[in-house]
């Protein structure tokens, strides 16, 4: 089997991240800028955020941290944003999700600039990646494909299966492997919850993608011989930390695998630090 070392590969994309964020600082006369926005201090957010601010500081990206407190106001909040899509030297903005009980997540998602949009999550973004428009793409889907893209493993005219369909994984996921190309061009089914057969359609696909949130939820049996597993999940158990998928038991039966920890959850970070240079790129017009 071969393990897709999210890790090792994020480093690489950082490395070479802080190359080209280098010879544009000094083409242009500052680095990419990016603002991340904590609300509050849940524990779990900080350790987001602060492994994003360390990325940023060895990409070479200029990080601005704010840490309104948790009691802000819906207004104050929307302010904030409206000043940072004023800002010259702001490119990306990262607002830290969950935000505070009583504030108005999509609300705060919706106003910050598209172009600013780092997280991909503003309807425009999402609109444009469902039409086939270039975007700032969701980090984890795209680092998901990444990852592929790095191990040479095409999705074109496979058969994938995508489980799970939040807004932020599952549905632009399976968008990004029906998109034309060797990395795309996958034949896509998106199962949940509600899937009548959900073993079955699992066991067909060339390529499987969990993202369910919930822990080894996909067992061996699910999967057929050979089949490529992408596990985006995290779940914290009094065992300890581990994917959508049993690991263990299936990694005698994948062809390839994301390891959890180590697997998705890097790439999504260093696919931020991507879509921060992009927003810089398109930001000083070149």
């Amino acid at each position: 089997m071969i393990l897709l070392d999210g890790k090792a590969t994020a480093q690489a994309i950082r490395s070479e991240l802080a190359g080209e964020v280098a010879a544009l600082a000094a083409e242009h006369g500052r680095a990419p800028g990016l603002a991340v926005v904590l609300v509050g201090e849940d524990p779990a957010s900080q350790i987001y955020v602060r492994n994003k601010v360390k990325a940023c500081e060895e990409t070479g990206i200029v990080s601005r941290k704010l840490t309104p407190p948790a009691d802000i106001r819906q207004e104050d909040l929307e302010a904030l944003i409206r000043e940072l899509n004023e800002d010259p030297d702001i490119d990306g903005i990262l607002v830290q999700l969950p935000l505070p009980k009583g504030l108005a997540s999509q609300k705060i998602l919706d106003l910050i600039d598209p172009e600013k949009d780092v997280d991909g999550f503003h309807p425009v973004n999402v609109g444009r990646l469902s039409t086939g428009l270039p975007s700032l793409m969701p980090c984890t889907p795209a680092g998901c494909i990444e990852l592929l893209r790095r191990y040479g493993l095409p999705t074109r005219g496979r058969r994938a299966v995508v489980v799970g369909r939040s807004n932020i994984v599952g549905k632009p996921l399976a968008m990004m492997l029906m998109r034309p190309g060797e990395y795309g061009d996958a034949t896509v089914t998106v199962c949940h919850s509600r899937t009548a057969d959900l073993a079955g359609e699992v066991r067909r696909a060339d390529f499987v993608f969990a993202a369910i949130g919930r822990a080894k939820f996909i067992t061996a049996d699910m999967v057929k011989e050979g089949a490529v597993v992408v596990d985006v999940g995290m779940n914290r158990t009094d065992e300890g930390l581990f994917g959508d998928c049993d690991f263990a038991g299936m990694k005698d039966k994948a062809a390839a695998m994301t390891p959890v920890p180590g697997g998705v959850g890097p790439m999504t970070i260093a696919m931020l630090m991507s879509n921060t240079v992009q927003a810089y790129r398109a930001h000083v017009g070149k």
